[in-house]
């Protein structure tokens, strides 16, 4: 290239930054793209590229069917909904996944119909966030100048309410203010009668709630009688089927509803609907039931239906102002992709959590391991998440931090080392994961320590004191101490990717030690104990020193102390940045960089070297140790890419393989929110976002 063309092509970045942040090519095409998402029990996607391809999904896999079609001109068309007898699909012109909305545009009969999935995840409102209601919405016009008479057919399928569908199920309605609502429950309703990973919810209630209006109808009846009604005579049969209770497959029961648009012209007409779902308990907490946090002051359902649809202008224009907000941000701090990347992550995230509420009323925020092992509030999946309520709400992160925590200080555990987790979901009713209470083997001893360190030293550097950290002072003084004689050089042991097995001598653990006993001493200083802050800092800075030594291996640093020519991701480096500790010179950060260009494969950068599968997150976590825009967007591009082109159709998953972009398991999990890490970087950002969750 000549020195020209190299001018004018730094000149172009120079004058139009955007230009470094260009758009991908090509329309985003995610593996699988969220349509309703609340909770590890209310949380439904599309699988497909098309919504017309396939029913919708349980992120499990498992069915749980909504079926949508238009009549345009007495001609019916299916918009939502897997291939039906004789009723042709209209054409799906686009997607749009943005942070609290999806939007999809089709069109046929001279007509564009825009569906719009909102599920208002607002993190600096936790009563609004834990609400249980996406609003679906339809926006009808016509494209041809001409008037089009149209009407609109939604039904759900009483799969939303079972585990499996040869359980029996119920059905009613009721009115609640202007709305009309119908309800689906199980038959049986054992309230957190079982624990798991691959199950779907069979206690409490779904609802559709119809905002009450001409032209509107609603019936519960059988799923053929109903589809078939509306595409051959455009109305609902006349009565409900009382045929009950039923297996959910037994004719497959449906609550549907129509709305008649009456002539359509050019001139937008909008409709909308609520779909909710009240579990009544949400988590057993040491034997305890809790509420849902919406219920914390007695709501019922009814209330909580006719309070969303009150507020379902004024939320829809702040999910709009939200959304358009944070992709900004988002494009400036990572570039394009990295912000489609963002959005796709944003309602994953905050969905493989449950908001409860305390015998106080004190929110408690428990995770659930999708497709790992099913545990609740895990601290080693709390850890990868955190960057995401870092930057929008520590409220939210405190409240997956306090039951651990209250849980270490209690006389059930034992070990000097911070626990895993709190049970299977969605009982949290002690560690069931390795040892236990009762073993030390199999545990996370260094990971977990470091892990709780690092996630109280960042909410202490969000929140500007160090409160929360001197409420549990005991438990995070021993959890230094242990760190401090067992941290540097780690025994054989698991980690947070304890799907590569037990690792002796791990440097990127040893990172994360060294990088913990920093923001250890940072929260001495904040907590006013002088003398400890200067002699962790002191300890945290001769590891540091030492790691550098034991862990080089020429132009980058090894996988374990004792093993040349083998290398890994250290993603724990990223807190010595993020927390300002300035532990390890950016020498040690460039040598990485540097090296991570040369190993990656199509879809990504390895976790290390022994295998070719990738961590998602890690990776993010990775590029954020860059020190220019260039080097970051090198290593996250082939992730977008992974995420656009993945032959595996489920919601992002964080671990796969770089070579064919297939999932190496895992799927739908919380840890996607660690994506958000790079925005932590830039210090406006953090504090304009995070100072709202306060």
């Amino acid at each position: 290239m000549r020195w020209g063309t190299v001018c004018v092509l730094v000149c172009l970045l120079i004058l139009c930054p955007s230009a470094a942040h260009a758009e991908p090519a090509e329309a985003f095409r995610p593996p699988a793209i969220p349509l309703v998402t609340h909770d590890p029990y209310f949380s439904v996607w599309s699988m497909n590229d098309r919504l017309t391809d396939d029913w919708p999904k349980h992120w499990t896999g498992t069915v749980q069917a909504l079926c949508a079609m238009a009549r345009i001109d007495g001609k019916p068309y299916r918009f939502l909904a897997s291939p039906l007898n004789r009723v042709p699909a209209m054409k799906q012109v686009s997607v749009e996944v943005l942070p609290t909305r999806t939007l999809y545009q089709f069109e046929a009969g001279g007509v564009r119909l825009t569906l719009t999935f909102t599920s208002p995840l607002l993190p600096d409102n936790l009563d609004i966030l834990s609400r249980p209601v996406t609003y679906v919405a339809w926006d009808v016009r016509a494209l041809d100048g001409q008037k089009h008479a149209v009407s609109l057919y939604l039904d759900a399928s009483a799969q939303w309410v079972v585990d499996t569908a040869d359980q029996a199920v119920i059905w009613s309605r009721f009115k609640a203010g202007d709305l009309d609502v119908l309800r689906f429950g199980s038959k049986e309703q054992a309230v957190l009668h079982r624990a798991g990973d691959n199950l779907r919810i069979d206690w409490g209630y779904f609802y559709l709630a119809v905002p009450r209006q001409s032209g509107t109808e609603e019936v519960m009846a059988g799923d053929r009688t109903c589809r078939e009604s509306f595409a051959q005579m455009g109305k609902l049969p006349d009565t409900d089927d009382l045929r009950m209770p039923r297996a959910a497959s037994d004719n497959w029961p449906v609550l549907a509803c129509v709305f008649h648009l009456g002539d359509v012209t050019a001139t937008p007409v909008s409709r909308h609907v609520l779909l909710a779902y009240d579990d009544l308990f949400s988590i057993e907490y040491f034997h305890r039931k809790l509420r849902p946090y919406w219920r914390r002051h007695g709501m019922e359902a009814p209330e909580l239906l006719r309070t969303a649809a009150a507020d379902y202008a004024k939320l829809t224009e702040k999910c709009r102002a939200f959304d358009e907000e944070l992709m900004a941000d988002l494009k400036q701090t990572g570039g394009a992709a990295y912000a489609r990347l963002a959005a796709l992550s944003y309602r994953q995230c905050v969905a493989a959590h449950k908001l409860a509420a305390d015998f106080d009323g004190r929110p408690l925020f428990f995770s659930k391991e999708n497709f790992s092992n099913g545990c609740i509030d895990t601290v080693d999946v709390t850890y990868p998440s955190a960057p995401f309520f870092l930057l929008f709400n520590t409220r939210l992160l405190k409240a997956q931090l306090d039951p651990i925590l209250e849980y270490a200080s209690s006389a059930r555990w034992r070990h000097a080392f911070a626990p895993h987790d709190l049970g299977t979901y969605p009982l949290a009713n002690g560690q069931i994961y390795g040892g236990g209470e009762g073993s030390e083997k199999d545990q996370m001893p260094v990971e977990e320590c470091g892990n709780m360190l690092l996630l109280i030293a960042a909410v202490a550097r969000t929140d500007g004191n160090a409160d929360f950290a001197v409420k549990y002072w005991p438990v995070v003084a021993k959890w230094a101490q242990y760190l401090r004689d067992k941290g540097l050089d780690p025994e054989n042991q698991l980690c947070t990717d304890d799907f590569a097995g037990h690792l002796a001598h791990n440097t990127n653990l040893s990172v994360k030690a060294i990088v913990a006993l920093g923001g250890f001493a940072q929260l001495c200083e904040q907590a006013g104990k002088k003398d400890e802050a200067v002699a962790y800092r002191r300890i945290a800075q001769e590891m540091a020193a030492k790691w550098i030594k034991m862990a080089d291996d020429g132009d980058h640093y090894r996988l374990t102390f004792d093993k040349a020519g083998t290398w890994s991701q250290k993603y724990n480096l990223v807190w010595d940045r993020l927390l300002n500790l300035n532990l390890f010179p950016p020498e040690v950060f460039r040598k990485e960089i540097a090296y991570y260009k040369t190993k990656q494969n199509k879809f990504g950068l390895p976790l290390d070297s022994r295998k070719a599968y990738a961590k998602l997150d890690w990776t993010v976590w990775s590029a954020t140790l860059a020190e220019t825009p260039q080097d970051f967007e090198a290593l996250v591009a082939p992730l977008y890419q992974f995420a656009h082109q993945s032959p595996s159709r489920v919601p992002l998953t964080d671990w796969y393989w770089t070579t064919d972009g297939k999932q190496a398991g895992f799927q739908a999990r919380s840890v996607v929110g660690g994506v958000y890490i790079k925005m932590l970087t830039d210090a406006k950002v953090w504090k304009k976002w995070s100072e709202r969750g306060r």
